[in-house]
């Protein structure tokens, strides 16, 4: 009986779940906001939890420190300077568009206030993936590897972008190394969440306006 309740249950829940994504309205926006919360959850929510309660230790350990974080600002101006123009000119790719932005805006649509909303969700999402790959294993494991530490970062976050324009997937070696050596020289994550949010929100209104979107 208990069983046949919980399979009720979960039944039940599933077409809430499945009601909820086939919105025709806000459906669209509901999906990528639980998709951003899940790796909201993984990448920041369990890794600080294992910090805190399991390691019993500090989070500014860990690059959530506020300290310097803003001390190589000439070095996040001289990568948006060195990676916008990439960006738009690769912008006008055929796989590029098919998948940018993740917010697929409507014809006629306003960006206000649903695309909007989207990207204060998607910047909160590279807080937590910045976390995650820049802090949690980059400085998790910089004891035992020191600047190769790096490298083991590098590894699953270049894994992640499988699957999206080959161009990005090569620029995520190059720029998670970079943004790794960022973070071991300030002790902060803050930088590459910067550098992060301004590439994805260029990307975005790229591909926007090869779209027509505005």
């Amino acid at each position: 009986m208990i069983s046949i309740l919980h399979d009720l249950r979960l039944n039940q829940l599933a077409e809430i779940m499945q009601s909820i994504i086939d919105d025709p309205v806000n459906g669209q926006l509901y999906m990528l906001t639980y998709w951003a919360a899940v790796a909201i959850f993984f990448y920041l929510i369990v890794p600080v939890g294992i910090i805190l309660f399991v390691f019993k230790e500090k989070l500014s350990d860990y690059g959530l420190s506020s300290k310097g974080a803003l001390q190589d600002y000439p070095l996040y101006l001289g990568m948006l300077v060195f990676m916008i123009p990439l960006v738009i000119y690769f912008s006008g790719s055929a796989s590029f568009l098919e998948r940018y932005p993740f917010y697929e805006v409507a014809q006629g649509e306003n960006l206000f206030p649903k695309f909007f909303i989207w990207e204060i969700i998607y910047f909160i999402q590279f807080v937590a993936l910045e976390f995650f790959f820049r802090g949690f294993i980059l400085h998790g494991t910089k004891q035992r590897f020191g600047f190769y530490a790096i490298f083991v970062m590098v590894i699953p976050y270049c894994m992640i972008h499988f699957g999206k324009p080959m161009a990005e997937t090569i620029a995520a070696i190059i720029a998670g190394t970079v943004l790794g050596f960022f973070s071991l020289k300030s002790k902060s994550i803050w930088l590459g969440v910067m550098i992060h949010c301004s590439v994805a929100l260029t990307m975005d209104l790229s591909a926007l306006f090869r779209k027509g979107g505005f």
